[in-house]
């Protein structure tokens, strides 16, 4: 009879370790970077759906050379930002059937990346253009440098510190493995 610390040890290795095969783990990575593509698209798209108004607010003709820069480096990001999240749709329609979903893994997950550095440029240009136009030049710049360092923080600082963060090295209760799971070697969780 096993001891009660290979037990633990086996439940530990069944939770933390998938049991699946390397298509299976390509298709899960794939849908999951879908999921994060469609977001980010979303949000996207709102931000390029605003920039694209404003040439048709009355304001508008009232800004200067440096608003109006900015105003139309906001659109051509916002633009390509689109187009790299919709690079995956295109990279699949080639690559479809072909046998080598480790390519549009690797595909999708390097547009989801530019995508996010894309989407940080917009938050803080369109967020200080708004600001440029409402209040002034020198608080467009505060609101940008904020927002660019919240930017940092969140979509560089915050998954750093996460990845650090060690496993527990006890399982909460609900995701005890059963025993003949964990002898047999499948790893699923008790309901």
């Amino acid at each position: 009879m096993p001891s009660e610390t290979t037990d633990r040890s086996a439940e530990r290795y069944a939770l933390r370790h998938r049991r699946e095969t390397y298509a299976e783990k390509l298709d899960r990575n794939w849908a999951e970077i879908l999921q994060e593509l469609r977001i980010l698209q979303t949000g996207l798209q709102l931000v390029a759906g605003f920039l694209l108004t404003l040439p048709f607010q009355s304001r508008f003709t009232v800004l200067d050379d440096y608003s109006r820069t900015v105003y139309l480096s906001m659109v051509a990001t916002s633009a390509v930002a689109l187009l790299v999240v919709l690079t995956p749709l295109s990279v699949h329609r080639w690559l479809f059937r072909k046998q080598v979903k480790d390519r549009l893994v690797a595909s999708g997950a390097w547009a989801a990346k530019v995508a996010l550095g894309l989407a940080a440029v917009l938050i803080v240009g369109t967020s200080a253009l708004i600001f440029d136009v409402v209040l002034g030049r020198w608080q467009s710049w505060v609101a940008g440098g904020c927002l660019g360092l919240l930017c940092i923080v969140m979509f560089l600082a915050v998954p750093a510190a996460i990845t650090r963060i060690p496993e527990p090295a006890e399982l909460p209760e609900t995701e005890a493995v059963t025993e003949d799971h964990a002898a047999t070697g499948h790893g699923r969780t008790a309901p």
